[in-house]
């Protein structure tokens, strides 16, 4: 069965309605602004005027038509964009905000261009931190160094001066733990193996210090007293200023329930400016999961719980992922899945009965097959014959790698795409070696996901890759490096109109907000952005220096980088530019 919301299905969206007489708190106007409605038809609607009154757009058309309005009063604002370009604000569907901001607030190691760079960025760090205090962080990326080599725990040990330190990889599939931190955790030589994960080690089996996914690292990270709540409200706002001022609007967020609360705290402050849809542990007891979602408004546009989210594997970058046949580049290992398939089928089954959505992070061509599993299973165990699969909105994250068949299982089944386009800038140097040749084809396959009537949905999976969306429109519509020096399969290429909409309505669609935001219509919320450019009509390279100017939710300014005029009017009469005002 084909997904319930097609890339061509566009006949829910509002259609253009003149504004009610009540009072009209805002006039976006002298805009060129993409709609987004029709998006993916030859003639995408652009307009030139906004109304917004409370938070929600009223109008939408020609200026003229705006200046007559009859809800205009004295307090009317006008915003006048003098012809620049202005879209929905983008929908990243995958991000980890907590994270990317304590990465900052922490050792940072994203960008290192070698060990001896990781390890003077440690050093830097240390040399203002308290004594005994662990050291935590990460972002770096060893297929980005000449060695191409893991580092090791003496490698922390000669700059971390005693500190216990763990660090992870740019993918939080693998970390780095100096020797005080394994022996903190009580990892040694005869410490076996958690479930689904690994401790690496050297010839004579003692610990290299690389810990391989969650259940390992865990090992260690159990030793690290928690972040306070300031620290997680200072690392949240962080990532909030990034994602505004790259025109992200809306989050669909895998941080901890610690900073869900700090979340909740931020906006009973007034202080969250971003929409956030917040995802739960699918591992969490039923019980508890209940709830959690019952302590949080359902129907908040604002902040609310989203679905669950389980792992089937890791990465292709930490040699992870769960692959049916061994990685080329490492004949003897195929990853690491997660998941005994009767174990989460139940697991599946109950969780979806008990009204959950799922999201299953699966990068393998095998994690993808076990979790497309679950779902078929949860699937007949949740819905009677007459309803849909696609009505419960199963969504596998990543999506990076699969058999051939498993296009139709996805299609069948009525699972969405949650993929991340700007991984591929990282990915592709490396990508071709870890898969060969022929698995290389169903790889990073957004064209015949689409051409297989699968909706997609594009994130960033921030922190491990940079929010900015622009990076992901060029990589989707490009499929080469940021250079322009290398191309990846460049088949499964996408148009700038599909790129755009897997960023806005389809991510909205993926969270249940649909009739909600990601168009600029009468009745949509008024998140929108101002570019310095219109991305549907850039080069490819001038998509990666595309600027926000401003950032709006709910029609109020959020974000500025560059000052947009603002005045009131008091008549319904074309407005006269002398008379602004900078915002």
């Amino acid at each position: 069965m084909k997904a319930l919301l097609s890339l061509s299905l566009l006949a829910t969206l509002a259609p253009l309605a003149s504004a009610q007489s009540a009072p009209i708190d805002t006039i976006v106007r002298n805009g060129d602004i993409l709609t987004g409605a029709a998006l993916l038809t030859p003639q995408p609607q652009r307009v030139q005027a906004l109304a917004i009154t409370k938070g929600r757009i009223v109008f939408a058309g020609t200026n003229a038509d705006a200046d007559k309005l009859p809800g205009i009063t004295k307090s009317t604002k006008i915003i006048d964009l003098h012809g620049a370009f202005a879209m929905p604000g983008f929908n990243d569907s995958h991000t980890h905000i907590a994270h990317a901001g304590q990465q900052r607030l922490t050792v940072d190691l994203v960008g290192s261009t070698s060990l001896t760079d990781m390890q003077s960025h440690i050093r830097t760090y240390v040399a203002t931190a308290k004594p005994g205090t662990w050291l935590t962080g990460g972002g770096w990326d060893h297929t980005l160094w000449a060695s191409k080599q893991l580092p090791t725990r003496q490698d922390l040990d000669v700059v971390t001066a005693g500190h216990p330190a763990i660090l992870s990889r740019v993918d939080g599939h693998i970390a780095i733990a100096n020797s005080a931190a394994l022996l903190s955790a009580g990892i040694a030589t005869d410490t076996p193996d958690p479930a689904g994960a690994r401790i690496d080690r050297d010839a004579s089996g003692t610990p290299t210090g690389i810990l391989r996914e969650s259940a390992a690292v865990a090992l260690v990270t159990a030793k690290i007293p928690p972040p306070t709540l300031e620290d997680r409200r200072k690392a949240l706002e962080l990532s909030i200023e990034d994602a505004l001022s790259n025109g992200v609007t809306s989050v669909q967020d895998n941080s901890g329930w610690e900073d869900f609360l700090a979340l909740e705290e931020l906006e009973h402050t007034g202080k969250l400016h971003l929409r956030v849809s917040e995802w739960l542990d699918f591992s969490t007891p039923i019980a508890v999961l209940k709830t959690r979602r019952a302590s949080h408004p359902a129907d908040d546009l604002l902040l609310h719980l989203g679905q669950l989210k389980g792992f089937m594997d890791g990465s292709l970058g930490s040699r992870t992922a769960a692959l049916e046949e061994p990685y080329t580049d490492d004949p003897t290992n195929s990853g690491l899945p997660r998941y005994q398939q009767e174990k989460l089928n139940q697991m599946a089954a109950e969780r979806t009965q008990a009204g959950f959505q799922l999201g299953f992070h699966a990068i393998g061509d095998r994690a993808n097959s076990i979790a497309l599993n679950a779902f078929q299973a949860a699937e007949q165990a949740s819905l009677s014959a007459k309803e849909s699969p696609a009505t419960l909105r199963l969504r596998i994250e990543h999506a990076q790698v699969l058999l051939p068949a498993d296009f139709d299982r996805f299609a069948r089944e009525g699972v969405i795409a949650s993929m991340q386009p700007s991984h591929l800038l990282t990915d592709m140097a490396w990508a071709t070696d870890r898969l060969g040749p022929e698995r290389s084809k169903y790889a990073y396959a957004w064209k015949t996901f689409l051409n297989n009537h699968i909706t997609l949905i594009f994130g960033t999976d921030y922190p491990v890759e940079s929010i900015n969306p622009f990076r992901g429109l060029y990589a989707a519509t490009t499929r080469q490096n940021e250079s322009g020096t290398q191309t990846f399969q460049p088949q499964e290429k996408i148009s700038i109109a599909e790129a755009l909409y897997a960023y806005t309505q389809a991510p909205a669609f993926a969270e249940f907000r649909e009739k909600q935001k990601g168009v600029l219509a009468p009745g949509y919320l008024a998140d929108f952005i101002v570019l310095d450019s219109d991305p549907t009509k850039a080069a490819p390279q001038q998509l990666l220096h595309t600027r926000v100017l401003n950032t709006y939710l709910n029609g109020a300014l959020v974000y500025k980088a560059s000052a947009i005029a603002t005045t009131s009017i008091a008549l319904n009469k074309p407005h006269n530019a002398k008379d602004d005002e900078d915002e």
